[in-house]
């Protein structure tokens, strides 16, 4: 019977994600039909986990840091950020010089806003109109666009990491300095990977106008306050001065301080950030919760002990399983959103690669990149329709520009899942 009700429950769910209904509705629909065949369990427990996967301390800092990234927009902070990079570029006179603005500011705003979609979102509204103005094609400045907000939910504080270190009791400001090194790697080799582009099609090879020592330190200035946040939140977790949780509180407060400093921020404004963090945070609780229901259901019918004895019975060795939790991951992320795929799959995982002796930080980020891969892959990555929808571009033209950024992302990952210093040797230096 109760094989047959978690088939039954698994098909109601992958029916549903097919048709593209709500992930929400799909996996509280399959929860349903799993109780409503199972009698002996009162349907009382729905709403419990429901309730119960929303309550978590950690998940505080999930509407918190996406509330300080809103403010960040609405404030001017994200204009005086994207100018110092615009003239960082032309310092360094890099080909491609909008290409890397756009890779720079995704790895800036990373520190600043945590949350990938709300990134690619941005950018898209703002630089790709510019983009295209200088020469490039659209699906070029949608392509760098969607794949430089990759590098957002690894620079800390990634929602990423928050949700999947409160759902595998992993130290989310490990988790934190773990991204620095991996964010910093994915920044550089795009950076590359857009200037030899540039190159080839000549776009922006030559600078028009070269910045000055003076005019980079002005720009530095205008934006050495809102650089600072990243370290304020990394140094305070760092030294006990306050919890992820408490910073993502630090972080509104330091938002509001430099839209009042600046003078940009109006009443205007806060009303708008309140909607849209409310907005933005009522669309990730939701998949929480329902996905936690889920999760009981799967603890319950004692899943997580199949899927081990399963990647035991397959191989012993550490190296396989990762590279059969990679290939599972990006075949899943085709089709799930990536904080239901973290709520379901993190807690059964990360378990099993415990047991396989790999570090629980270094398995976290792989897991979390493989989540952001996921983001941009066909045929529902959420990135890539974002995106997309927002520029107009085409996702069968879309999909063929991105193939260098799909190799690049695919031998990144390589890295991360092989090269353990990459991820741990920052966290071993500091802790």
């Amino acid at each position: 019977m109760a094989v047959s009700t978690i088939a039954l429950a698994t098909i109601v769910l992958l029916l549903l994600m097919f048709l593209k209904a709500p992930i929400f509705i799909a996996i509280l629909s399959a929860s349903v039909v799993y109780f409503i065949y199972s009698p002996n369990i009162p349907t009382l427990i729905i709403a419990q986990r429901i309730i119960s996967g929303v309550e978590s301390g950690p998940l505080l800092a999930v509407p918190f840091f996406i509330c300080s990234g809103v403010f960040m927009n609405h404030s001017g902070v994200t204009q005086r950020i994207m100018d110092f990079c615009g003239v960082l570029t032309r310092f360094l006179r890099l080909p491609g010089g909008l290409g890397q603005v756009n890779v720079l500011l995704s790895t800036i705003m990373g520190g600043l806003s945590g949350s990938s979609m709300a990134d690619a979102a941005m950018q898209s509204k703002i630089l790709v109109p510019q983009m295209e103005q200088k020469g490039y094609s659209r699906e070029f400045s949608t392509v760098v666009t969607a794949t430089s907000s990759m590098i957002t939910p690894l620079i800390p504080p990634g929602i990423g990491m928050i949700v999947y270190g409160s759902m595998t009791s992993v130290s989310i400001g490990r988790l934190f300095i773990a991204g620095i090194g991996p964010g910093i790697l994915l920044c550089l080799t795009m950076m590359a990977l857009v200037g030899i582009i540039a190159l080839r099609r000549g776009y922006e090879v030559h600078p028009d106008q070269v910045a000055s020592d003076v005019s980079f330190w002005r720009a530095l200035w205008r934006a050495a306050l809102p650089l600072c946040m990243p370290v304020i939140i990394i140094g305070g977790i760092r030294f006990g001065v306050f919890t992820p949780t408490e910073a993502g509180a630090i972080a509104i407060f330091y938002a509001i301080f430099l839209g009042l400093l600046y003078r940009e921020l109006t009443v205007g404004n806060v009303l708008a950030a309140l909607k849209d963090t409310a907005v933005t945070t009522g669309s990730v609780m939701i998949i929480v919760g329902t996905a936690s229901a889920f999760g009981w259901v799967l603890t319950r019918e004692k899943i997580p002990q199949y899927l081990s004895q399963v990647m035991f019975d397959l191989t012993v060795n550490k190296y396989v399983f990762l590279l059969l939790v990679n290939l599972l991951l990006l075949v899943i992320g085709m089709f799930i959103e990536g904080n239901a795929i973290t709520i379901i799959l993190a807690p059964l995982l990360a378990p099993i690669a415990a047991k396989y002796g790999i570090n629980e930080i270094q398995f976290g980020m792989v897991f979390i990149f493989n989540i952001a891969i996921g983001g941009l892959t066909p045929p529902m990555g959420v990135t890539m329709f974002i995106t997309c929808g927002i520029t107009g571009c085409q996702i069968h033209k879309f999909i063929r520009e991105a193939v260098p950024f799909y190799v690049l992302c695919l031998i990144s990952l390589i890295v991360l899942s092989y090269v353990p210093f990459v991820t741990t040797g920052l966290v071993n230096l500091l802790y």
